[in-house]
């Protein structure tokens, strides 16, 4: 995993307070270092910037950085990165791949075995966004932090 930018304290209005991005390589143990690195950087907005993010929440994001890496990993060309914000009350996760296509939710299948990603995504976070860019796209995942 390679470090791109860690920003703090942003002065600009509608800036995230932190934020925290890494480019994920082609091999690698992706998921364990994106989850590790997830819970980092809520511990990190915990004691050095006072943010009350209960235990609940960082296992929450977690979970959705998991499942939104694992999903660019197995569908995406090309280089993908992790981007953690914290906007007010909330953490963003934000997954940008080569993809451009949106992901499809699917329909509730207790007897299907995997593809259940998505749908774990929209039942624990706040709000989901996919947006289309210049080469793939950026799937964004809102968490309350009083989750």
């Amino acid at each position: 995993m390679e470090s791109i930018s860690v920003d703090e304290g942003e002065t600009v209005p509608d800036a995230p307070r932190l934020r925290a991005s890494y480019a994920l390589e082609a091999e690698g143990a992706w998921i364990a270092q994106a989850r590790h690195f997830a819970a980092e950087f809520l511990g990190r907005a915990r004691t050095r910037d006072g943010l009350p993010v209960p235990e609940r929440v960082v296992e929450i994001t977690q979970l959705v950085v998991s499942e939104l890496v694992t999903n660019a990993r197995k569908y995406a060309p090309g280089p993908v990165e992790l981007d953690l914000r914290v906007f007010g009350d909330a953490v963003e996760v934000v997954v940008h791949d080569g993809n451009p296509e949106a992901p499809l939710p699917r329909n509730a299948d207790p007897d299907r075995v995997g593809q259940h990603g998505l749908e774990i995504v929209m039942a624990v976070a706040e709000a989901l966004d996919v947006r289309q860019e210049a080469e793939g796209k950026s799937i964004t995942a809102r968490i309350a932090l009083s989750a």
